[in-house]
């Protein structure tokens, strides 16, 4: 059984992330980019059922311009066997990134999908889900806890209420949850044993995909200061300024 790991590249989440003078956009000029944890997460989890000898092969694909090539290659390092490149210069929305992960599923035909629930970029948490609708197969997401025997997947996830336990038939996509694993540490001799895997690269127009764009971002702002915290020196005070800003 194969496994394709969604796998996207994203201002690392220790970045302070800064909008451009112009509105147009965040800095990226730089700026340390990384893989999206919760990816790095799906992909861990990928590599546990080769591990276990419940998958032959681990597949990592991502969708981007022409440099992400290293950061595939972070993904073969982790232990990945082959990664597939999707050129695309321009910025993906969920339903085209859907799309062309389809298409990567046609070629592949992969037991199970794993993807990160969400990227930290736009915090979508839709690609996954409309992945599954386009594939017409089941879908597990949020996953907390994933066990595969034969031909089903048992999944635990997470919901408002609690823990909610899901088995579905492969294949599948499964989405994952911070609590579902620890990556493991990349090691030096597995970064240069990654230099020699194969790494595909495709043009997103070859494969055929229409764009599924519907939004177009007019303006990026960044979130207003914060002002001063204000002294009070008893409760009345405090009452007495909260209902000058209408607050009570």
């Amino acid at each position: 059984m194969k496994i394709l790991v969604a796998y996207k590249r994203v201002v690392d989440y220790n970045v302070r992330i800064q909008v451009k003078p112009d509105g147009s956009g965040v800095v990226t000029d730089g700026v340390k980019l990384s893989a999206n944890p919760f990816d790095d997460i799906a992909l861990e989890e990928a590599l546990r059922l080769l591990d276990k000898g419940l998958a032959t092969e681990v597949i990592v694909a991502t969708i981007g311009p022409a440099d992400c090539q290293a950061h595939l290659r972070n993904g073969l390092a982790m232990g990945a066997n082959r990664a597939i490149h999707v050129v695309s210069d321009q910025p993906i929305q969920p339903l085209t990134a859907a799309r062309a992960l389809l298409k990567l599923v046609e070629k592949e035909q992969p037991g199970i999908v794993l993807l990160g629930k969400q990227a930290i970029d736009d915090d979508a948490s839709q690609t996954g889900q409309m992945l599954a609708t386009l594939w017409g197969r089941p879908q597990a997401t949020f996953a907390s806890k994933v066990e595969v025997a034969a031909d089903k997947a048992t999944v635990t996830r997470e919901v408002d209420a609690g823990l909610e336990t899901l088995e579905v038939d492969l294949p599948a996509v499964i989405t994952t949850d911070l609590r579902l694993n620890e990556p493991r540490f990349i090691k030096l001799p597995d970064i240069m044993k990654a230099k020699s895997k194969p790494l595909e690269t495709i043009a997103i127009a070859d494969l055929g995909v229409a764009s599924g764009d519907l939004l177009t971002t007019t303006h990026y702002a960044p979130p207003p200061k914060r002002s001063k915290g204000v002294m009070v020196k008893d409760v009345a005070e405090l009452v007495s300024a909260l209902k000058a800003k209408g607050l009570v």
